[in-house]
């Protein structure tokens, strides 16, 4: 059995005399919330059901057959998708010239879903951390509770629609009379007319409040990761579903440590006799220090991996690992009698103290 196509201007939550930006506008908002690579979604259907509306709404030429005849396929030969073409056929061959297109009452429409960034550190990354966030949304109005109308007043059936939020106009075609749906301009698609409106709502039924909630942030998230909010996004229209809040997360750079995904970098400078006749010496963690047994004769720029001290993985899928890097901490400046015994150590390894490499440096040459 086929499915119903749903209306590609309530796809992307526009009106159907929206301008071009803004239907690009709401398609890269949906885009972004049901794209496969946002977790926790699993909403390839819809995500393939914005891109059609989009593919649709954006074309000029697409659009007008779109509006004319509720398709944007030329195979239709203007057909509205949801009656059955051929009993179309037959009434306008036959004198069925006065057949609308069946309509209900408006659809009720889901709330738009928010944006909110927030910037973390590094250790409030690595460690997890509990933050208050505070946005703001459009939440049902409590004083008229939606409806938009004032207390003691509700809303009236729209007398241009009827109710059903569209207005028909029948075009004669050579094959017979069809019916053309088009946005009630009176009500505006609502099915309603209100006379006296809420006061605090002003009609709209919603009102711009600041929420404020306290998040539990897992630890190992990173730069641009997002964490859903289910429900917590502006509220929707006609009793629809509200929508949701992404985290979008921004974690600052670090005077210390660098990250790789769950691994963590630092540099570490040792001395020159530390690195020569070995050392234990204190690495810095997150959260702390670990000791670290430096090998007699290390080099600079030798590289320990301490295993298990980087990052969680955001599911708790196990830790990466911290990467030491050590840098042999050459001095600036000798005294008389340091530079002398250094001299003498250089003599004994039968090199001369303009050598190039580590001495030359120490001996301010090289």
């Amino acid at each position: 059995m086929a499915t119903e196509q749903r209306d590609y201007y309530q796809v992307l939550g526009v009106d159907r005399e929206a301008t071009p930006d803004a239907i690009k506008k709401a398609y890269f908002k949906l885009a972004g919330t049901y794209h496969p690579d946002v977790k926790g979604t699993g909403s390839d259907e819809k995500f393939r059901e914005v891109q059609t509306a989009y593919d649709v709404l954006s074309d000029a030429q697409k659009r007008a057959r779109y509006n004319q005849y509720g398709t944007a396929e030329e195979s239709y030969g203007g057909f509205q998708p949801g009656t059955d073409p051929l009993a179309d056929l037959f009434d306008g061959i036959f004198g069925g010239g006065n057949r609308t297109r069946r309509s209900g009452v408006p659809m009720p429409v889901r709330g738009d879903d928010l944006r909110h960034d927030v910037t973390m550190t590094l250790e409030e990354a690595v460690l997890g951390v509990e933050k208050t966030v505070r946005f703001q949304r459009w939440e049902s109005c409590n004083d008229c509770e939606g409806s938009g109308a004032k207390t003691g007043t509700k809303a009236e059936t729209c007398p241009q629609c009827q109710g059903s939020g569209q207005t028909f106009t029948q075009k004669n075609m050579f094959i017979g009379t069809f019916t053309q749906a088009q946005t009630c301009s009176r009500c505006r698609g609502t099915g309603k007319m209100i006379a006296s409106p809420c006061p605090t709502c002003t009609g709209m039924g919603r009102v711009r409040k600041m929420r404020e909630r306290s998040i539990k942030i897992p630890a190992g998230v990173d730069t641009d990761m997002r964490m859903p909010l289910r429900g917590e996004g502006d509220a929707g229209e006609r009793g629809g579903p509200a929508g949701d809040v992404y985290l979008v997360f921004d974690v600052e750079e670090h005077d210390v440590f660098k990250r790789d995904g769950t691994d963590l970098y630092c540099q570490v400078p040792i001395s020159f006799p530390q690195a020569a006749l070995g050392a234990t010496i204190n690495v810095p963690l997150i959260d702390g220090t670990e000791e670290l047994k430096v090998p007699e004769g290390t080099q600079s720029g030798h590289q320990f991996t301490l295993r298990g001290q980087g990052v969680p993985e955001v599911h708790g899928r196990g830790k990466g690992d911290l990467h030491v890097l050590l840098q042999v901490d050459v001095p600036r400046k000798l005294t008389s009698e340091q530079r002398e015994l250094l001299k003498q150590f250089a003599a004994t390894l039968g090199e001369e103290h303009e050598h190039k490499g580590l001495f030359g440096k120490l001996f301010g040459h090289g």
